[in-house]
């Protein structure tokens, strides 16, 4: 879809509504493919809008669009709508920017507070680079290199037990090139037999750093309940639902 049918699409939307807001009563039902059509544009719109909400007036928004539908005279001019346009953006930008930071310095505390309270549980290792791990069971097949292919079960959990991800709950082991993922599941796969089941807590610098997923989110140290199946074959194609790196 060009960004000219989707800002058509959008406008009439959000006229549509401004009719119907104006109507003493409005009929719910979706009766013809253009009023299924028109429900659905404009609850895509509804959505897209639902993060800033706080920093619109609908009723506003609604005037400009029929303003501009009517071809008739509006508040502002493009220019001055272009200027206030910047002025919005980078407002959203020094916020996104300051949330981040927030975000960014209680996960580090968090993470280290973890990382030295684990580091002193019995059993749990810690390597030169800061990976700690702990077998929770020792197979007895061969261990991968960095340039295998690997079959594995896990779940990813941040310190605070939120999970982000599974291979178990979706139903499907993750097969991946062993260097092709975040360095502390290179590592940490290297030190397990296949049939293994390690505990590894990945500190942030070896996991996403500060550019993690919005699901985990700036400097997070990780957990990962780990299974290692089976060292594939070169020939293996690799799923991409392990971790990734970044």
């Amino acid at each position: 879809m060009t960004r000219f049918v989707r800002k058509t699409l959008i406008a009439a939307a959000l006229t549509t509504a401004f009719v119907a807001g104006n109507a003493m009563a409005i009929d719910a039902s979706l009766k013809t493919e253009k009023d299924k059509i028109s429900y659905m544009v404009g609850a895509d719109v509804g959505r897209g809008l639902s993060q800033i909400k706080d920093e619109l007036d609908l009723k506003l928004v609604l005037q400009a669009l029929q303003d501009e539908f009517n071809g008739g005279k509006t508040l502002m001019t493009q220019e001055e709508g272009q200027t206030v346009r910047q002025e919005f953006m980078q407002k959203l930008q020094a916020k996104r920017v300051a949330d981040e930071k927030v975000a960014a310095d209680k996960n580090k505390a968090e993470g280290t507070a973890y990382l030295a309270k684990n580091k002193a549980k019995a059993g749990v290792k810690t390597t030169a680079s800061g990976l700690q791990y702990e077998v929770i069971k020792q197979g007895t097949g061969p261990m991968p290199k960095a340039t295998d292919t690997v079959k594995v079960d896990y779940t990813g959990t941040k310190v605070d037990g939120t999970k982000f991800d599974s291979s178990i709950d979706r139903g499907q082991p993750a097969t991946f090139p062993l260097n092709g993922v975040i360095k502390g599941w290179t590592e940490g796969l290297q030190l397990m037999p296949v049939g293994s089941e390690y505990r590894l807590v990945i500190p942030a610098e070896l996991a996403y750093g500060e550019n993690a997923p919005p699901q985990i989110g700036p400097n997070a140290t990780l957990i990962f309940d780990v299974k290692l199946i089976s060292i594939e074959t070169a020939a293996a194609a690799p799923a991409p639902a392990a971790p990734e790196k970044k």
